[in-house]
């Protein structure tokens, strides 16, 4: 007599799904219609800090997670994201980001020339404001040169902000500037006290920036999104203090070492005083190097319009390296047509190239 075998079944056990199952996993993933599109002004420790609804009446700053589906990719200062869950902006809430917009603008570095690493500064910027000192640290053109070489890459517009210029004659190294199209804006310092050195006043505060150089800078960034990047103590957050009302912390140059010391620990978006809408500076820590190895070898040429028009005489495949026997740059420079400054410029050019990586990581130093 055959037996029932449901007698023997106990439908209360719960089984384990077969994992060779024909059931396939989803890979869709929420639309997060409901989200609202704020623009990140800075992160710190893994805390978004983003404004939405930005210059109406229901403004308001919220702090965000990221969601998990979002991974190791980089939400930095200047990137609109999508935000969903608690976006009241109230003490003690927290979002949810889900998403991150598409960006207009990307401004990126490498650890050095070699690593191929993307390491995102900031994103949907319009304008790269580089801020140099006349003396004290020294001015440096390998550090100029990349950053606009950066710049270009990203099509972003190049600025070049002088300050401590009564300290010293910036006029000479402007030489190999003044020629291309790029705005140069020069700025001395107000207080009577200031030594030079740090560009700070006796009492040790920061010394304030003469008021027409900054009216200059700030028609520039009226309704613009700029990034401010420099070497640690040229003057970077007094600048941005003076443009925004805001406190930065500001720091003095060691008069041993020539170098400044780190006092911005993160990226900070603030508005302009006294501009239209959209008006924002981004302020930059301390970046300890530019590598261009993210960057086309074209896009280096670019960057160098006073050379750019000359390397087209130059036979085909040509690399414009010092290697190159037939190179249109040399006989450019020989010839005396390129000036004064003709051999320290294609010196610059060919450094970025990579012919000599040993001098340029030495030029470089830190900023």
């Amino acid at each position: 007599m055959a037996r029932n075998t449901e007698d023997w079944e106990d439908f209360t056990v719960r089984t384990r799904p077969n994992k060779k199952g024909t059931r396939p996993r989803t890979k869709d993933r929420p639309a997060y219609e409901e989200a609202v599109i704020g623009r990140i002004i800075t992160v710190d420790r893994g805390r978004y800090t983003a404004i939405l609804d930005e210059d109406t009446a229901d403004e308001r700053i919220v702090i965000a997670a990221r969601a998990r589906e979002l991974r190791r990719n980089p939400v930095v200062p200047g990137d609109f994201v999508a935000l969903v869950g608690d976006t009241s902006g109230e003490p003690d809430t927290l979002a949810r980001l889900v998403r991150i917009e598409e960006r207009s603008t990307l401004l990126r570095r490498s650890a050095d020339d070699t690593d191929p690493v993307e390491r995102v500064v900031v994103a949907n910027v319009d304008q790269l404001v580089i801020v140099v000192a006349a003396a004290n640290p020294e001015p440096r053109t390998g550090f100029i040169d990349r950053a606009v070489v950066a710049a270009f890459d990203a099509g972003i517009r190049p600025l070049l902000c002088v300050t401590k210029a009564d300290v010293r004659d910036p006029e000479p190294f402007l030489e190999n500037y003044r020629h291309l199209d790029i705005d140069i804006v020069i700025s001395r310092t107000t207080a009577q006290d200031a030594t030079g050195i740090d560009a700070r006043s006796a009492d040790g505060l920061s010394a304030r920036l003469a008021g027409t150089p900054v009216e200059m800078l700030r028609e520039h960034l009226a309704g613009k999104v700029s990034v401010v990047i420099g070497h640690s103590g040229v003057g970077k957050s007094t600048l941005v203090n003076a443009l925004t009302g805001a406190e930065r912390a500001t720091g003095n140059v060691n008069a041993v070492t020539g170098r400044g010391r780190h006092t911005s620990s993160s990226a900070l978006a603030l508005r302009v005083d006294d501009a239209p809408e959209g008006t924002w500076i981004i302020d930059t820590p301390g970046i300890r190097s530019f590598g261009l190895a993210l960057v086309d070898p074209e896009n280096i040429l670019k960057a160098f319009d006073d050379l750019e028009p000359i390397a087209a005489d130059c036979e085909r495949g040509c690399t414009h390296k010092a290697s190159e026997p037939h190179c249109a740059l040399d006989a450019w420079v020989a010839s005396g047509e390129a000036g004064p400054i003709g051999t320290a410029r294609l010196d610059s050019f060919r450094r970025l190239l990579g012919q000599d990586e040993t001098t340029e990581a030495k030029e470089l130093g830190s900023f």
